[in-house]
C-alpha cells in the first residue's frame, strides 16, 4: 500500500483526517491542465497522466465526490481526461469554464448558461489586435469557448511577451467588460464573476460536504485555494476541514500557491501516486 504523506500544517492534517475519518462526505477537487494533466506545449495535445483513471475509479466511489474544476470547456476536460463511461466515476463531475459548464458523468451532458457578449468581441478583434503590436510574433490564441487564451510560451522571449502584453490585454478587456486572468505564460480573457473559488464554494455547498480536498498548480488555482480556506475558516467551529495540494516540484511549483498549500506534490504523477494511497487508505470506511 502507498503511504499517504504527511501535510505540512495543522489545518491540512485535520483535512486529512476528516476525509479519512468520513470518506463518504468528502468532496476531492482537481484542477485539470498541470495537475492531473502535464503541461505541453499544444494545449490540444494535453492528456491526463496514464494512472488517473485507475486511481479516480478506486476513489470516487468511496467519496461524496470527485470534481475536476477547470477554465477549459467541460467537454474538452472530459475527452482530453478520458472520464465518459469509465465504470467507477459515476460520481464524477467537470465544472468547466470555472463552474459556468458543468457535465455530469450520470447524464453524460453538459449545461451551460448563454455565453458572454464580449467574448465573441474580443475573438473577432484579437488577431489584428496582436498583429497591431508588432514585436510579439510567436504569441498564439487559444479558443476556450466561454473565453480566449493568449500564450506566449513559443514567442523567442516566453517572459517578456507574456509582461509586455498584460497590460494591453488588460485594456482590450476592460473595454468588453472583462477580466484578464494570468497563469504560466498564459493571459485569459474570461467575464469577470468566473473563478474556480466561486465553482468549488458553492459545489462544496450543494452537495453538504463535510470535508474537501483541493490539487492545483497554477495562479487561476488561488482562488480555488482561498475557498477552501474560507470553508474551513481556520479550524473555528462549523468549520469544512480541507487540505489543499499543489502539484509542482520544488523547481517547478508556483511559489505563491506552494506557500499556501498543505502538501506540495512532485507534479500530476504525484497528484495521482496521492489519490491513489487516498483510495487505498479509505477502502472498508
Amino acid at each position: 500500500m502507498d503511504l499517504l504523506p504527511t501535510p505540512l500544517t495543522q489545518a491540512g492534517r485535520d483535512g486529512l483526517d476528516a476525509i479519512l475519518a468520513e470518506p463518504g462526505g468528502a468532496v476531492v477537487a482537481l484542477d485539470f491542465d498541470g495537475t492531473l494533466a502535464p503541461i505541453v506545449a499544444d494545449p490540444e495535445q494535453a492528456r491526463a497522466h496514464p494512472d488517473t483513471l485507475a486511481a479516480l475509479s478506486a476513489l470516487a466511489p468511496r467519496v461524496a465526490s470527485v470534481a475536476v474544476v477547470t477554465g477549459r470547456p467541460a467537454g474538452v476536460a472530459v475527452r482530453h481526461g478520458g472520464f465518459a463511461g469509465v465504470p467507477g466515476l459515476e460520481h464524477l463531475v467537470v465544472l468547466g469554464h470555472y463552474g459556468t459548464e458543468r457535465w455530469d458523468a450520470v447524464t453524460g451532458t453538459v449545461s451551460a448558461p448563454a455565453p458572454h457578449p464580449g467574448v465573441a468581441a474580443v475573438r473577432a478583434e484579437l488577431p489584428g489586435f496582436l498583429e497591431g503590436l508588432g514585436a510579439w510574433q510567436g504569441t498564439w490564441i487559444e479558443e476556450k469557448g466561454r473565453a480566449v487564451a493568449v500564450h506566449t510560451r513559443r514567442a523567442a522571449d516566453p517572459q517578456a511577451a507574456f509582461e509586455a502584453l498584460r497590460e494591453p490585454l488588460a485594456d482590450l478587456a476592460t473595454r468588453h467588460n472583462l477580466i484578464v486572468e494570468p497563469g504560466r505564460l498564459v493571459l485569459e480573457l474570461r467575464p469577470p464573476g468566473m473563478d474556480k473559488g466561486v465553482a468549488l464554494e458553492e459545489y462544496v455547498r450543494e452537495t453538504g460536504a463535510t470535508s474537501v480536498l483541493y490539487a492545483g498548480d497554477d495562479l487561476g488555482d488561488l482562488p480555488a485555494f482561498a475557498a477552501v480556506e474560507k470553508l474551513r475558516q481556520n479550524g473555528m467551529p462549523g468549520g469544512i476541514p480541507g487540505l489543499l495540494v499543489c502539484s509542482g516540484n520544488s523547481t517547478e511549483a508556483v511559489t505563491e500557491l506552494a506557500e499556501r498549500a498543505d502538501l506540495v506534490v512532485d507534479g500530476p504523477a504525484g497528484v495521482v501516486g496521492l489519490l491513489a494511497a487516498l483510495g487505498q487508505a479509505v477502502v472498508g470506511r
